[in-house]
């Protein structure tokens, strides 16, 4: 089944006609904790959107047996939605220094194979060909250890991401709204920014 994993990337509109699939991975992937996201296909799709109108954002995708199971996003932090900017202005680090990294999903099947180093290797690769930038981040959902939800067998990626070379920066919180699984409404999610200046950028 793992034979035929194919790595593709696109820029910009390129990305339009996988929209679809990708939203429908989000969505199921996202249901899962820490995220326990009670998503609709519709809504990812339009979210998505913003990365098709920015000429340098990247969408790593992951092909195998016909289907999408695995895709990565990012684009410069200027092309962002304001809230995820908010913390990075309130740091002093101008907005056109640094290149957000999207939320990666991939399917349990497909995991252990590298692809998780293979998405950050690609949007690190791109941000440096873009000139200015300084800094790559992305932001993760804070739970508590003792949430009731956590799965037994749950695994953080905080010690993946610290390899990488990402330092959780706790002065540096989004808070976005999301209806979670068993919820009627939305509520807001606090989420933590991790930085890593980027070496070798041009």
């Amino acid at each position: 089944m793992k034979a035929d994993v194919r790595v593709l990337t696109f820029r910009g509109a390129e990305m339009t006609e996988w929209l679809d699939a990708v939203a429908r991975l989000r969505v199921e992937v996202f249901r899962n904790f820490p995220y326990l996201y009670e998503g609709d296909a519709a809504y990812e799709k339009h979210y998505l959107s913003m990365y098709t109108r920015s000429a340098d954002s990247l969408l790593v995708l992951v092909h195998a047996d016909g289907q999408v199971v695995g895709a990565s996003t990012g684009l410069p932090l200027g092309d962002a939605e304001s809230a995820i900017q908010a913390p990075f202005t309130e740091r002093g680090i101008p907005v056109e220094n640094a290149f957000y990294c999207g939320e990666s999903v991939l399917l349990p099947a497909f995991r252990g194979l590298g692809l998780g180093h293979r998405f950050f290797d690609e949007r690190e690769a791109h941000a440096r060909s873009l000139g200015d930038i300084r800094w790559t981040a992305f932001a993760s959902v804070d739970r508590a250890d003792d949430d009731p939800r956590r799965p037994v067998d749950y695994r953080s990626n905080d010690s993946f991401w610290a390899r990488r070379g990402y330092v959780r920066q706790p002065d540096m919180k989004v808070r976005l709204p999301w209806k979670q699984v068993g919820e009627t409404h939305e509520t807001e999610q606090a989420l933590t920014m991790w930085l890593r200046p980027l070496e070798n950028a041009r």
